[in-house]
C-alpha cells in the first residue's frame, strides 16, 4: 500500500500480483476504483479511508505495512485540515445557492459513447448497427458507474458478460452484439487488443428459418386489401428482400424492362439486384399512379420514408385475417422466397446472390426446410393405420 496522486486528488493504493481471489475481496472496498495508468486498485485519500480498507481486508488479505506509518500521519494531517473552516462565517445569512456538482464518471462516459458513435460513422456502418453498438455500449458503461471505462481489465468484462448471461438471460445473439460493442471501443478506438481478446463467443443457436407454405403467402396477399400494403407484401417475397431494404427503395431503382429491383446499402453496405416479378409489375404501376410517391417508393402521410413499425402492423392484420395461426414476421417472406425457388429447382448459387449473403453456408441452410422429398416419405404412424385397415379391424 502506498499514496499515489491521481486523477487531481491523493489516493491511498494497493498493489499486488493479478490474484482472482485478492481482486475479489479488493472489490469489496466501498469507491474502489482500478487506475490502468498506475496499475493499481485505489481510493480517495479521505480521514476514514485507510480504516475503511483495514476493516473490509482484515483477516483476508495481508498488507505491507511499511508505509502505512507515512500515510497515517498524513491521515492526522487531513484531519486537522478539514477540522479548520475554509471561510469566516458570514455576518449576515447568504442566500441559498445550489453547490454545483460534476459527475466526472457521467462525463467520461458520454463521451466515450459520442466518440464511438462518430467513430461508427467514419467507418461506414450502417444507422443500425451504430444503435445496436451505442445502446450496447452504454449498458455496459452503466454497470460500471464508478469506473473509467479505460480502467476496466477483462475481468470486469467477463463478469459483465456473466450478468448478461445468468442474471439478464440474454439470448445469443444479444450476446454477440454485446461482445462486438466492446470489442470495438477497446480494439478499435483504444487499440488495446488484450482487453477483450479472451472473451469466448457464444455458441450460435442452430434455427431453422421459419417458412410459410404458398398457400399461407396467397392468403396473406389475399388478405390485404389496401392497395400500397399489397404491393408492399408481394415486393418482399417476389424479390427476397429484407425489411429495410424494401423501405429504402426508391422509385427509380425498379426497372420495368428488365424486370429486376436495385437493392441500395443492403447488409453490409453492398448494392445488389434481385428478381422483380413479372406478374407483379401491373400492380407496381397501378401503385405509382394512383399514390404517386415524391421520392422514397413506399412513403408515409407526410412524404417520409415508410416506416418499419408500420410495416409490421400491416402484416400482422394481414396474418389476422387470413386465419394464420403463425407468429409471422416480416423477414419470413423472405425465408419463404428462398425456401420456394429452392423447391422449384433453383440453384442454391443464384439464390445466394438474390438473397446478398456472403457465404453459401447461409444460404444453405433452407434445403433442410424444404418440402423437396419429403412428400415421398411416409410417416411411421400412416404404415400403423394401413396395417390396420388391411387387417380389418374396426377398433
Amino acid at each position: 500500500m502506498k499514496r499515489i496522486h491521481h486523477r487531481e486528488m491523493n489516493c491511498l493504493a494497493l498493489f499486488f500480483p493479478k490474484d482472482r481471489e485478492v481482486i475479489d475481496h479488493v472489490k469489496k472496498i466501498p469507491g474502489i476504483k482500478f487506475s490502468a495508468t498506475h496499475t493499481c486498485w485505489y481510493i480517495p485519500e479521505t480521514p476514514d479511508s485507510l480504516t475503511t480498507i483495514f476493516d473490509t481486508l482484515k483477516g483476508k488479505v495481508w498488507l505491507n505495512y511499511s508505509a502505512v506509518s507515512r500515510i497515517r500521519e498524513k491521515k492526522a494531517e487531513i484531519k486537522q485540515s478539514v477540522a479548520e473552516p475554509v471561510f469566516a462565517e458570514p455576518s449576515t445569512a447568504p442566500a441559498l445557492v445550489e453547490p454545483v456538482v460534476h459527475n466526472t464518471y457521467e462525463d467520461t462516459r458520454k463521451e466515450a459513447l459520442e466518440q464511438m458513435r462518430k467513430k461508427l460513422k467514419l467507418k461506414n456502418y450502417s444507422p443500425s448497427t451504430i444503435k445496436t453498438y451505442t445502446e450496447q455500449f452504454k449498458l455496459f458503461l452503466q454497470f460500471f458507474p464508478e469506473s473509467h471505462p479505460q480502467e476496466l481489465d477483462e475481468d470486469e468484462i467477463l463478469h459483465y458478460m456473466m450478468h448478461l448471461i445468468e442474471n439478464k438471460k440474454l439470448s445469443v445473439s444479444a450476446q454477440n452484439q454485446a461482445i462486438n460493442a466492446i470489442k470495438f471501443y477497446y480494439e478499435k478506438m483504444l487499440k488495446q487488443d488484450r482487453k477483450v481478446y479472451d472473451l469466448e463467443r457464444p455458441l450460435k443457436e442452430k434455427k431453422l428459418p421459419e417458412v410459410l407454405s404458398q398457400e399461407e403467402v396467397m392468403a396473406i396477399f389475399e388478405a390485404t386489401g389496401n392497395l400500397k400494403h399489397r404491393t408492399m407484401l408481394m415486393i418482399l417475397y417476389a424479390s427476397g428482400l429484407r425489411r429495410s431494404e424494401l423501405l429504402n427503395l426508391r422509385i427509380g431503382d425498379v426497372d420495368f424492362h428488365r424486370n429486376i429491383v436495385l437493392v441500395r446499402g443492403g447488409k453490409g453496405r453492398k448494392d445488389r439486384h434481385s428478381v422483380m416479378a413479372q406478374s407483379l409489375m401491373p400492380l407496381v404501376e397501378q401503385y405509382l399512379a394512383e399514390y404517386k410517391p415524391k421520392f422514397w417508393l413506399f412513403e408515409g402521410v407526410t412524404g417520409e420514408q415508410y416506416s418499419a413499425g408500420s410495416l409490421q402492423q400491416v402484416l400482422k392484420r394481414a396474418v389476422y385475417k387470413a386465419g394464420i395461426r403463425k407468429n409471422v414476421r416480416l423477414h419470413m417472406l423472405r425465408h419463404s422466397f428462398a425456401t420456394h425457388l429452392l423447391e422449384s429447382g433453383t440453384s442454391t448459387r443464384y439464390i445466394q446472390v438474390l438473397l446478398g449473403h456472403d457465404s453459401p453456408k447461409t444460404t444453405e441452410i433452407y434445403a433442410q426446410v424444404t418440402r423437396f422429398g419429403l412428400d415421398k416419405v411416409m410417416s411411421p404412424l400412416d404404415y400403423l393405420a394401413i396395417t390396420k385397415q388391411l387387417r380389418g379391424d374396426d377398433d
